[in-house]
């Protein structure tokens, strides 16, 4: 952050459904990177250049009650909190509001969240977005400035401990994988094979998908973000599976194809290893100092050749292919 800087990030909603339901909470990434605290109402302000020591990094939580116990389970305590995060000074998240502005005319610069994700469609305000509109108005001649930028680079860069998390989800996604590929046969539903994976997934102590799992046979598999998953599968077809687990908040990423009847036709196993050939091309292509606008444009190269050969392109309209109306 630039000198003279506060940071300010708040956990995610629990977001409604109908009468008094509500979704399951789903906490904010970045602020569960920072803090490992997994409880919605959590605020994380970091003012590194603050004079008072106490106030260079506070941690703000739910303060828990007997009657919340009861209805919702017990919430941390400021000890718990403190042990969790590492941060030293936790306070309640109701007393949020009179101590911001204690801390905020300290700074020349505010650091607000923002969900910058380049496929993000958020139509939905979240309890950041809400905060960014309270604090341009309670602090209109502050210089404001994008916590996103900065949340990007430290996040592309795993630590081992991340590593190791990331590679538990692996495990459990390859056992829920394994455990499915004994399952599916003809007549067996999609929604049979997400709830195999499911309970593989959660009983290995993950909470389940990372993502809204795909599950598409015969021509669902061609639909990018088919999600129904209420299809029977037919002898004959493949099935495809864009399915993984997450585990303690970070998540893994798997595609595979299989065929329903339990072995590929010729046809389906030339295109399988035509795929396999583009996703270890692509591999030795993953190198340092390769920029991934050129590693895109180098597997697009590897894909046109398979496309090719497969008869699904011409080689001459691939050679011809302008910019305005690519092929690949």
């Amino acid at each position: 952050m630039k000198p003279n800087s506060i940071a300010i990030i708040h956990s995610n909603d629990i977001y409604p459904t109908n009468a008094d339901g509500s979704m399951s909470f789903k906490q904010n990434a970045d602020l569960l990177y920072l803090s490992g605290i997994d409880q919605e109402e959590t605020i994380l302000v970091l003012m590194p250049d603050a004079k008072d020591p106490k106030q260079r990094e506070i941690l703000f939580v739910k303060e828990t009650s007997e009657l919340m116990s009861i209805w919702e389970g017990d919430k941390l305590t400021k000890e718990q909190a403190r042990a969790a995060s590492g941060i030293e000074r936790i306070e309640w998240s109701n007393t949020f509001e009179s101590m911001l502005h204690t801390l905020v005319p300290q700074a020349d610069q505010i650091y607000l969240h923002t969900n910058e994700h380049l496929r993000a469609a958020v139509v939905v305000e979240t309890r950041n977005d809400r905060f960014i509109k309270q604090c341009q108005s309670r602090y209109p001649l502050h210089r404001y400035e994008r916590l996103a930028l900065l949340m990007h680079q430290l996040r592309m860069i795993k630590d081992p401990v991340e590593i190791d998390l990331i590679q538990k989800a692996c495990d459990i996604t390859e056992a829920g994988f394994r455990r499915i590929l004994g399952f599916v046969k003809p007549g067996v539903g999609e929604w049979e094979i997400e709830a195999e994976l499911l309970h593989e997934f959660v009983r290995r102590g993950s909470r389940g998908f990372a993502y809204g799992p795909i599950i598409g046979g015969g021509k669902g598999a061609c639909v990018l973000h088919y999600v129904e998953n209420d299809k029977i599968c037919q002898a004959g077809d493949c099935v495809l599976l864009d399915v993984a687990a997450e585990y303690a908040g970070w998540a893994s990423d798997l595609t595979r194809t299989i065929p329903v009847s339990g072995r590929y036709t010729k046809r389906q196993r030339d295109v399988y290893d035509a795929v396999l050939r583009v996703v270890r091309g692509a591999n030795g292509l993953l190198r340092p100092g390769n920029t991934p606008m050129e590693y895109q444009k180098q597997v697009i190269e590897l894909m046109e050749g398979e496309l090719i050969g497969l008869g699904l392109i011409d080689a001459k309209a691939a050679k011809e292919q302008g910019p305005d109306k690519p092929l690949v």
